[in-house]
């Protein structure tokens, strides 16, 4: 469990984190949201001992991280997948971590297969990874000592269609076995799929917190898109049913939840050619939060820019 409380950070006049307090708890994964400059980098360094609060404090399991006794076998901590020496190879980086921690030498082998890096790719040096291959690497690093917390910012960057999805099953399970997870992103869609938990923070303070369904349920709800082979008389059952129905060029927005949707249509015995959830997401959310705090935001209030340095 991560708990966080009263976390403040001042540099000179500016205040990188303002007062911060959240909790991560076992068997979830807690998606940490804001706009670049927001503060997440700055309060992850703190929760891991790279940087000192000004006031506050930020504990892993009830202890700070620097009390924790060798914490690589308590902690995964992912932060910037090119803090390494870029001359070591990638297997000599997880070699040295496994030495660190006292493992086994198998346990190398056992996590370069786990991020899918061939053995060919660990003999290669860091300076000629990708991104998306330094972010498995470092991924294989933070889960080398087989913790039970996990601290993660950005580690989908860099990662194709199929990595990410590949990350997200990975985190999925992992907080299914009990993991505790902090996830930083900027994949606005990816952690809606996985989080069960949600921080927005913006200009160092928290906007909103809460578990991910009373989060955005709080925000509206959700709307659904939905289309079928008799759009007229699924637009009559569900103002029937007191929902409100808009038709759209591909079909009928409703302001209702899928399976609400979905379960009138049965009743009248619709057929249903499709039917997602629109609107009212983590997208929506984000941007109305943290809207005075969005860089095009600050732009738009000078007017347009042109020219070479706009």
């Amino acid at each position: 469990m991560i708990e966080v409380q009263g976390l403040t950070r001042r540099y000179g006049d500016f205040l990188a984190v303002d007062d911060v307090s959240f909790a991560c708890q076992p068997g979830r994964v807690t998606g940490f949201l804001g706009p670049n400059g927001a503060g997440k980098t700055t309060a992850m360094r703190i929760v891991v001992g790279l940087t000192a609060p000004t006031a506050g404090r930020a504990t892993i399991g009830g202890q700070l991280y620097r009390d924790i006794p060798n914490p690589g076998l308590h902690v995964g901590v992912l932060l910037d997948a090119g803090a390494q020496h870029g001359g070591r190879t990638g297997r000599e980086i997880l070699q040295l971590g496994a030495s660190t921690m006292g493992l086994p030498t198998s346990r190398v082998d056992q996590m370069l297969e786990l991020v899918s890096l061939s053995p060919k790719e660990s003999k290669r040096r860091l300076r000629n990874y990708s991104l998306g291959m330094k972010q498995r690497l470092g991924l294989a690093h933070a889960l080398l000592g087989d913790p039970s917390v996990l601290i993660l910012d950005e580690p989908a960057n860099g990662l194709d269609p199929a990595g990410i999805r590949w990350m997200r099953d990975l985190l999925r399970g992992y907080a299914e076995r009990g993991g505790t997870v902090l996830l930083s992103s900027h994949l606005l869609n990816e952690v809606e799929l996985i989080a069960d938990d949600m921080v927005l923070i913006g200009r160092g303070k928290i906007l909103a917190q809460g578990d991910k369904r009373s989060l955005l349920a709080s925000r509206g709800g959700a709307a659904t898109q939905v289309a079928s082979l008799d759009d007229q008389a699924l637009a009559t059952a569900l103002t029937g049913l007191g929902h409100t129905v808009t038709a759209t060029g591909d079909g009928l927005r409703v302001d209702a939840e899928p399976v609400v949707v979905g379960r009138a249509a049965l009743e009248a015995g619709i057929v249903l050619t499709d039917l997602h959830q629109t609107g009212g997401g983590l997208e929506d959310l984000f941007l109305e939060l943290t809207g005075q705090t969005q860089r095009e935001q600050l732009a738009g209030s000078t007017g347009p820019q042109t020219g070479a340095h706009a």
